[in-house]
């Protein structure tokens, strides 16, 4: 600001010799926002004898204000072939002797920018005295030569693993920057794919016609994008990571394994039998024997780990939440499949047997004569997040029922066909118990509809009847999507991590009517 100040008041003064007293101001996007406030009203109305030149690599740093005062000039990059005249030039009236690779690195290094291409040039003989070299340019600024990066490629099209881990040995040890190379590897692949094409030496600008016929002939076009592929990717992952060389040698690896030709041979197969040998063999089919029985596989129930007791008076203090959250849901979906009994033969007929009679008539389910069909739309009951961490704490309590339940639960599959309570009994079976207590009932939905539906006041007398018929007793029945059962139990554990959850004998259910 102070400088910018400074030139505010040199403005006032009139020129001693020409008509024009003009200031440039390089890289005028590095300027603070005060400076730009404080040189903005000289800009809008400049004396008749200033003219101001900003230039800048990043125009879109500058501000507004700024450029709308400034007539725009948009400078692109210089021809190579200009540059390379204009280094010659130089050199010649500096009487520096110079190499034509020399001064292509050069050129390739200053990206169309003359001043940056002076710049270097400065710092190249000032490296290797009056003479500009190819060597000295790689020395300098980390590079590899041409010869070494085609050499590179070809121990990676032979899959010379050991060969190649040595060349990329050689180039990090001469202190040749990574990126750089990589940048270097896509312009040679971008050469092999153009002569590769066109056959037209004019178009690559790196590869010389013995290296790009070489390259060519070893790398096909769909390798060749397969490891332009893998080295943008390498360019960007190069970014994020500490270690780039072992970024870079795994690239190169993997490189390789693009031209191995070791691959997983598939199994040998038999040879099918000829029609001959299919027709010596007797047409005999082995009689079975007698298959007895086999017994059925014992399970051994593991002992239950000691679980949270919600008798004890103490507040839940374990490293993990209640084992009934996580017990798996896919038991409701399991359904002991019958094995159907092979008939024997009987030598003489025999009295009918009489069917034995069920064991347990007390669980067959009979749907509620007036049940009706659900509702789409009505007031809807809620619960909020405290009341249903409360039900949590007290369904530790009830984990055996909850269990038997989820084992049950695939009852109302059989119901949905029923014409007074399918339409309630379907929506239960695209639910899933998720906490059970004496008093209240949580099933879990994978869809918010299904939720929304469940919870209609018109609803619940239709589908509390059917858990009543399966579970042996009444409750308050509250549906949850998938989003709920995340939130509270993330508000669960985070209590039970700090020892605040309720304690059970503290806890008052206050649940809808």
């Amino acid at each position: 600001v102070d400088q910018v100040r400074e030139l505010i008041e040199r403005v006032n003064y009139s020129p001693i010799r020409g008509r024009y007293k003009i200031y440039i101001i390089d890289e005028v996007h590095m300027m603070s926002q005060g400076a730009f406030n404080a040189l903005l009203k000289t800009l809008e109305e400049p004396p008749e004898h200033v003219i101001f030149i900003l230039a800048t690599t990043e125009p879109n740093k500058v501000l507004p204000t700024i450029l709308s005062r400034c007539q725009r000039y948009d400078f692109g990059k210089i021809d190579p072939k200009d540059m390379k005249a204009k280094l010659k030039e130089i050199l010649g009236k500096e009487g520096a002797s110079y190499d034509e690779e020399a001064i292509d690195s050069i050129i390739d290094l200053s990206d169309g920018g003359m001043r940056d291409a002076l710049s270097i040039l400065d710092q190249v003989l000032a490296f290797g005295g009056n003479s500009l070299r190819q060597q000295d340019v790689l020395s300098v600024f980390g590079l590899a030569s041409t010869k070494e990066k085609v050499a590179f490629l070809n121990s990676i099209c032979q899959a010379d693993v050991v060969n190649t881990i040595a060349k990329l040995n050689s180039f990090l040890s001469s202190g040749i920057d990574i990126k750089r190379l990589i940048g270097s590897l896509l312009d040679i692949l971008k050469d092999v794919l153009i002569y590769g094409r066109t056959k037209r030496i004019d178009l690559c600008t790196v590869l010389k016609k013995e290296d790009a016929e070489d390259l060519c002939s070893r790398i096909s076009a769909k390798k060749a994008n397969q490891m332009i592929d893998l080295l943008l990717q390498t360019q960007i992952n190069a970014k994020s990571v500490s270690n780039v060389r072992s970024l870079f040698e795994l690239t190169a690896l993997q490189m390789c394994s693009f031209f191995s030709e070791s691959q997983d041979e598939p199994a040998p197969q038999k040879p099918a039998p000829s029609k001959t040998a299919q027709a010596l063999e007797p047409a005999q089919k082995p009689i079975p024997a007698p298959v007895a029985e086999a017994p059925k596989p014992v399970v051994k129930k593991e002992e239950p780990k000691k679980d949270y007791d919600p008798d004890s008076g103490d507040i839940y203090q374990g490293d993990q939440p209640p084992s009934f959250l996580f017990e798996d849901s896919s038991l409701a979906s399991e359904k002991p499949v019958p094995t159907p009994k092979k008939a024997e033969p009987t030598a003489a007929p025999q009295k009918p047997v009489e069917e034995p009679k069920k064991e347990d008539a007390s669980k067959e389910i009979t749907p509620p004569s007036s049940a009706k069909s659900l509702s789409g739309e009505g007031q809807a009951i809620s619960l909020d997040d405290d009341t249903v961490v409360q039900i949590m704490v007290l369904g530790a309590k009830f984990k055996a029922e909850r269990h038997a339940l989820l084992t049950r639960w695939g009852e109302f599959e059989t119901m949905k066909l029923d014409p007074k309570c399918g339409d309630a009994a379907a929506l239960l079976a695209q639910a899933r118990p998720f906490c059970l207590c004496q008093d209240a009932l949580l099933i879990n939905f994978n869809f918010t509809r299904l939720k929304e539906r469940s919870n209609l006041k018109e609803n619940q007398k239709v589908l509390g009847k059917l858990v009543e018929k399966v579970l042996g007793r009444k409750v308050f029945l509250f549906g949850l999507d998938r989003q709920d059962s995340n939130r509270i139990q993330s508000k669960y554990f985070g209590l039970s991590q700090i020892g605040k959850l309720p304690r059970p004998e503290d806890i008052e259910l206050k649940l809808p009517r």
